[in-house]
Order: C-alpha cells, then structure tokens, then sequence
C-alpha cells in the first residue's frame, strides 16, 4: 500500500466511542502508523440510522479505509462494507440477523475476521458462523461473553496480525 488507511470504528448499541475496547485497539492501529476515527452513535439506538450517519461522514473507501465494529457497530459496518469496499473488516459479537435489523449484509472487504464469545447471551454465536462460513472469514470464538472485556489482550493481538497482514507487515 502506498498510503496509510484509516480505521474507523463503530461502536456497540449501550457503549460510547472511547469505551475500553476502542480504546485499547485504537493503541494497535496507531501503532501501525494509522489515524482513527470513532464515530459517536449516541444519539440513536437504530441500527439503520446509525449506518446513514456513517455515510454522512464520508469516510475514505477501498484501500484507504480499515472498518472496525463491535455488536450493532458490526451491523453498521459490515453494511457499510457493502458500499465502502475497504481494505478490512474486524467484527467482534457482530449484531447480524437479529429481530428488527435488515437482512443479514453481504459485506465486502479484501480481509474480513470475525470474533465472537462462546458465552455471549445477546447476540447468538451461530450468526457469526454463518457469516464467516459465507465470507470465507477467520472466526475466532474466544472464551467471553458478548462484551468481550476479558479477552481485551488476545483480540488486541488478533487485531496487530490483521492490520500487520492488511498492511505487509511481517506479524
């Protein structure tokens, strides 16, 4: 890649766009050298709504732009995937084909991974396994439940190896 891209992130329904987990892998991205962008969704408990705001804010598309969500963020930016075409997608606990959202998204992205909980009560893990299974995604079920804080340091180093492949980096 000849320019850095930037990682947007989209946080989860109840978080904000500084909670723990954006925090601690916007430390990662910018450790590759890459600016960061979150977002605050706050306002709007509509996933739909939340994606149009997105799109308001024009972000970068293709290889200048890393898509990063958590919950509904997942939703949002796997949607805005559709459209966008970035260079990666990381979904943790993705709020995909749940009651009330529009139908699960064919998301484009050159890299896509997935994380999600084993233990996790709101979003049910087999949504991300026929996500990955459609997309040809990495799943990565890690020992936690849908807000994934006890895993912070295994999904920060999942997140180094994927901006280090995304971006030729030796992992």
């Amino acid at each position: 890649m000849t320019s850095s891209p930037t990682v947007y992130f989209n946080h989860g329904k109840e978080s904000g766009p500084w909670g723990t987990k954006i925090q601690a892998l916007a430390a990662v991205a910018r450790d590759h050298g890459l600016a960061v962008e979150s977002p605050d969704y706050q306002f709007t408990y509509d996933p739909d709504e939340r994606l149009r705001y997105l799109m308001s804010l024009e972000p970068p598309s293709g290889r200048q732009l890393i898509l990063i969500g958590s919950s509904m963020g997942g939703y949002v930016a796997a949607h805005a995937s559709q459209r966008l075409t970035p260079a990666g997608l990381f979904l943790m606990a993705p709020a995909l084909a749940m009651p009330g959202y529009t139908e699960q998204p064919r998301a484009h992205a050159n890299a896509i991974e997935v994380i999600h909980g084993w233990h996790d009560d709101i979003v049910p893990i087999a949504t991300s396994w026929q996500f990955a299974a459609a997309h040809h995604a990495a799943l990565h079920c890690l020992d936690d439940g849908h807000d994934l804080r006890h895993q912070l340091e295994r999904i920060s180093g999942l997140f180094d190896h994927f901006l280090a492949r995304l971006l030729g980096k030796p992992a």
